[in-house]
């Protein structure tokens, strides 16, 4: 496979997790708890990646499925956050708040590797602040709080800390096996969830709207997400898919206004491109590209 195939690849996966958003506030719509939801994602992407992986599942060994269980740990945390929040605001904010994740990975090498954050960030944190002032509607509502803004700040954050132990886990257990870990582990936590915290919500379920949501988000946005961004990334370079899955909150954006779930409104548009500044600031190396491209570039034209 060829790099812009990859990179095609890359962007087919940002448009499904970024539908995602829309499928789960209309399986929400439907009475169904975030748990359920993330339940029978998880599920149904587990025995898909079974059958048709199940010659490599079966050759787990017991590291393998010690690494895949902790980044299924993190991996339900934050799907549960994410879900939860989008009880309470929008496919939009969540998409574009959860992007922040970026800008945290700088820290969380910080805290774990001694690895000082380069000035950039602080400039990237800048941004993110005033883009999430335009989003959730502090400018004109006043300082308030916002329970669904908060949990997608908490599942950034957790997310960010699942990107980084990502980085031990992809070269210590095969992709497919992480995969099958993330669906399984998703799937029994769900059921844990459901029947203790949601036991009380599961009659009020109307399964006849959110069940074709919830096929959606276990084939389309879990299954055959994950095991195209696990074939397509080793590819392409990690700068590039960075900036390529980053379009999931846009692609978020646009569907969610498509299916009338949020208005196109002026802070939605303002709040998303200041994020979007943000976390490319925070991937960009501004200093090379202006080296590169600009000193270099006046330093050829001197006679």
């Amino acid at each position: 496979m060829v790099q812009s195939r990859a990179n095609r690849n890359l962007l087919l996966v940002a448009f499904m997790w970024g539908t995602s958003y829309t499928f789960i506030k209309m399986a929400i719509a439907g009475h169904m708890p975030p748990s359920v939801i993330n339940t029978l994602r998880g599920l149904i992407s587990a025995v898909l990646v079974y059958i048709f992986f199940r010659k490599v599942v079966k050759t787990m060994t017991w590291k393998e499925f010690k690494i895949g269980a902790v980044c299924a740990v993190f991996n339900f945390v934050v799907v549960q956050l994410q879900s939860t929040g989008l009880e309470y605001t929008t496919p939009s904010n969540s998409s574009f708040i959860t992007s922040i994740y970026v800008i945290l990975l700088p820290f969380i090498a910080w805290l774990f590797f001694k690895r000082v954050p380069p000035l950039k960030i602080y400039l990237s944190i800048v941004l993110c602040i005033f883009g999430m002032v335009f989003l959730t509607g502090i400018i004109s509502t006043g300082l308030q709080f916002h329970m669904g803004d908060f949990l997608t700040v908490l599942s950034a954050i957790f997310y960010a800390l699942q990107m980084t132990y990502y980085g031990y886990a992809t070269k210590n257990a095969r992709p497919k096996i992480l995969a099958f870990q993330l669906g399984f582990v998703q799937a029994i936590c769900g059921v844990l969830y459901s029947f203790t915290i949601d036991y009380g919500k599961l009659p009020q379920i109307d399964w006849t709207v959110a069940i074709g949501p919830v096929i959606y988000l276990g084939v389309v946005a879990t299954f055959a997400a994950q095991v195209i961004q696990v074939t397509s990334q080793k590819y392409t370079d990690t700068v590039t898919a960075g900036l390529v899955l980053m379009t999931e909150s846009l692609f978020a954006s646009i569907v969610s206004v498509i299916f009338h779930v949020e208005p196109l409104t002026q802070h939605l548009v303002i709040g998303g491109s200041l994020i979007i500044m943000a976390t490319l600031t925070a991937q960009f190396d501004i200093r090379g590209v202006v080296t590169r491209y600009l000193v270099n570039r006046n330093m050829i034209r001197k006679p």
